[in-house]
């Protein structure tokens, strides 16, 4: 087997850990992973309806074990969440019973996952009619249109859903989103969502450095009632000299972790 696969796969979950310890002076020019110290203790004021740039959660930015939503589940949220065996979080299973499709497959983790949990760096590039967002996990991308159209009124189904914007005033983008493909997890924690779901984000830039970040699921099919799983999560302005690093798991990397890692005859 290529031991490159193997590794890849072990690193990507502590990346973001590693990489944090790492002086920037060692980043630079290339493969930036992220903030390296505490964000400013002040900011010029926010650019007028303007959030380019590449952005960071930063340090405890990212929910490392999922969200706690179990008393929110329609009977066929609990009956879904409890078929999805994830490999690590709250419900975390024994690894040959994980069925996470990110994991083991090499799905794409798909819209809102790459915002709920695995949001590293990404980039927001702004043209006349988009907001596009690049996301440094999985080099993904999503396009915004604020051209005022509408939503689909019965998309098909895509990994990352069809979104449109609009600024609710000069420093606050407001993106709603659906379509997305219920194959995907809400999270590594396992938890589901329909094709039903709709996505509302909320972008609110408070200064020059700083965003804030609050995302709530509205899912009638697998929960009781909307649900915000982030409530104005603080995102901070990196450099403009910053190249985000590639993190792919490709599916024949989730294969070489099947077959080396997750196989019951690997673990005797």
């Amino acid at each position: 087997m290529r031991v490159r696969s193997i590794a890849f796969i072990i690193a990507s979950v502590v990346v973001a850990v590693l990489s944090s310890a790492l002086p920037r002076a060692q980043m630079k020019p290339w493969n930036n992973a992220g903030l390296t110290g505490p964000p400013a203790a002040s900011s010029a004021p926010a650019p007028r309806r303007d959030l380019s740039g590449v952005w960071d959660a930063g340090q405890g930015g990212i929910q490392p074990t999922g969200y706690n939503v179990a008393a929110l589940f329609t009977p066929l949220g609990a009956k879904t969440a409890g078929a999805n065996k994830p490999g690590n979080g709250p419900r975390i299973a024994d690894v040959s019973e994980d069925n996470d499709p990110l994991s083991t497959l090499g799905d794409p983790a798909g819209f809102p996952r790459i915002v709920l949990y695995e949001l590293r760096p990404f980039q927001i590039v702004q043209t006349p009619n988009q907001v596009l967002i690049v996301y440094m996990f999985e080099k993904r991308w999503r396009a915004i249109w604020t051209d005022g159209r509408a939503l689909p009124s019965d998309p098909d189904p895509r990994w990352y859903g069809y979104s449109v914007g609009r600024w609710e005033d000069d420093y606050t983008l407001v993106v709603q989103s659906v379509g997305m493909d219920d194959r995907t997890w809400l999270d590594n924690a396992g938890n589901p969502h329909s094709a039903s779901m709709r996505v509302e984000e909320r972008y609110h830039r408070v200064n020059q450095n700083t965003m804030e970040l609050t995302v709530t699921i509205d899912d009638p099919v697998m929960y009781t009632k909307p649900w915000t799983p982030i409530d104005k999560l603080p995102i901070r302005l990196m450099p403009n000299d910053t190249d985000l690093m590639e993190m792919i798991t490709s599916a024949s990397d989730a294969m070489a972790y099947r077959r080396e890692i997750a196989s019951p005859a690997k673990r005797k």
